[in-house]
């Protein structure tokens, strides 16, 4: 891991600002590129073979969303931001995938970074950054690789539900935050989830070796989740009190309802978080308490087998003058004497609830 964090950073070392840099391991073989271009009449959905075919949807009177998947076909993505006079800084941070959740404002257009969370087939959370431009009539966004969260907001355009098909662009950008902000509650329940399982295999008392390193996993992906979703909040929070005919007033309302729904989230990863460290500190007094159920059993065994040590071994002496040894019946009362004794030590144990 530590490895590949360093090749990562190490990319762009040396690069003059604006460089575009893909700091990746998602390489796709094809740029694949959707374009949904809308009105309340009609709705036009493609599949784009080549990204000049993209430049034709910059000036027209409906609301186009161009959705760009594979960050790794820099030069495609370069021409695409030359036609939409995309600063060199953007450029360069739309295919830099360790950005910060934030948002950049510029004359025309308006630039919004995000972090897309989803949980692979092992349940492990998988973060994905999106970009998005936008700007008078249109959305950009670029995606690391084909899969996202996007399903039904694109089932919502085609089939004309709700407002989509009636209002403009910053409505659009509006709809997709949404869509990854209503994600990130299905993230928080999976994480409940594992939270719920941990503490189960805990209090059993069936504590196995491994549980120690899946709770610090488990610590790392809620790291994780909150890098991603708290500086989101400032995000929404600017994009409320952004002056612009990109943002209409009736529009920042929705946003407000985002910034509602982090809040929520927020508050949910902070319960969370304390709970994990609740597990390891009930993980840590569990495996203390088994100790010490060890320990107290081989005291008590220990305080048993003692005073019979010590009457087994004054007769084991190799005295000549012993006067017991000649006793006829010396052996069975000493046998006797020690069970006795490990009886009456049996019973002051359990009457003081130490057994």
């Amino acid at each position: 891991m530590a490895k590949n964090r360093i090749k990562k950073h190490h990319k762009k070392l040396g690069k003059a600002p604006g460089s575009m840099i893909y700091t990746g391991n998602k390489s796709t073989k094809n740029l694949f590129v959707e374009v949904f271009d809308y009105n309340t009449e009609k709705c036009i959905e493609k599949e784009l073979s080549t990204i000049e075919e993209a430049f034709d949807f910059k000036h027209t009177d409906s609301v186009t969303w161009i959705n760009i998947n594979g960050l790794n076909h820099v030069e495609e993505i370069e021409k695409l931001g030359i036609h939409y006079d995309l600063h060199p800084l953007v450029l360069e941070d739309l295919v830099s995938i360790s950005q910060r959740p934030k948002i950049d404002e510029y004359d025309d257009y308006l630039f919004v970074v995000v972090k897309m969370l989803y949980p692979d087939k092992d349940e492990t959370i998988i973060s994905e950054q999106i970009s998005f431009i936008l700007g008078k009539g249109y959305v950009l966004s670029f995606q690391e690789s084909e899969g996202d969260v996007f399903d039904a907001v694109r089932e919502r355009i085609r089939q004309g539900k709700g407002r989509a098909r009636t209002m403009q662009a910053d409505y659009l950008l509006y709809i997709l935050m949404d869509a990854i902000v209503d994600h990130y509650f299905t993230i928080i329940e999976t994480l409940g989830d594992k939270i719920e399982d941990y503490e189960d295999r805990i209090f059993s008392g069936h504590v196995d070796k491994n549980i120690n390193k899946d709770i610090q996993d488990l610590k790392r992906e809620i790291l994780k989740i909150r890098r991603a979703i708290f500086p989101l909040r400032e995000v929404i929070n600017r994009i409320e009190k952004h002056e612009s005919t990109l943002i209409l007033k009736k529009t920042k309302t929705f946003y407000r309802d985002i910034y509602d729904h982090l809040i929520q989230v927020s508050e949910n990863i902070d319960i969370y978080r304390e709970m994990i460290w609740s597990l390891m500190d009930m993980y840590m007094t569990t495996i203390s308490n088994k100790m010490n159920e060890v320990m107290k059993v081989l005291t008590i065994m220990a305080s048993i087998f003692i005073p019979l040590t010590f009457i087994a071994g004054i007769y084991g002496m190799n005295f000549d003058y012993i006067p017991e040894l000649h006793y006829k019946y010396s052996y069975f009362i000493l046998w006797g004497v020690m069970i006795a004794m490990f009886l009456g030590m049996l019973y002051y144990f359990k009457r003081k609830k130490w057994l």
